[in-house]
């Protein structure tokens, strides 16, 4: 099943110390004071946080799903089509960003309580 707007918030507000906002007039996550995804504007894909590395290999390797644009071809995010990707698939790599973007103390907390 497609991710919605509601599947976006469950996996991302399932994350120690993920807030919801709003950027640019769309739904967005932060952890602390830092943004690490947002809905983009044509309702139907979003924007998250990746490493370079990361974001290419996705593009690389399931172009249906991932993909940039000119304007997010210099920063460190993924394109993901929301249409195209299940949650399942979806949460490990929002937990990847997430990682990417925690400080240690929150990491070392998440990880002990998992155990």
């Amino acid at each position: 099943m497609p991710v919605d707007t509601d599947g976006l918030k469950q996996i991302f507000l399932a994350l120690p110390e993920v807030r919801e906002g709003v950027t640019h007039g769309t739904l967005s996550f932060y952890l602390g004071k830092t943004f690490f995804g947002r809905m983009q504007e044509d309702g139907s894909s979003f924007a998250l946080k990746m490493d370079f590395g990361d974001r290419d290999m996705l593009i690389a390797v399931e172009p249906e799903i991932f993909f940039t644009t000119d304007h997010f071809r210099g920063y460190a995010y993924v394109l993901v089509r929301l249409p195209a990707i299940d949650a399942d698939h979806l949460a490990p790599l929002v937990e990847k960003s997430w990682r990417q973007t925690a400080p240690k103390r929150i990491l070392k907390a998440f990880d002990s309580a998992a155990g």
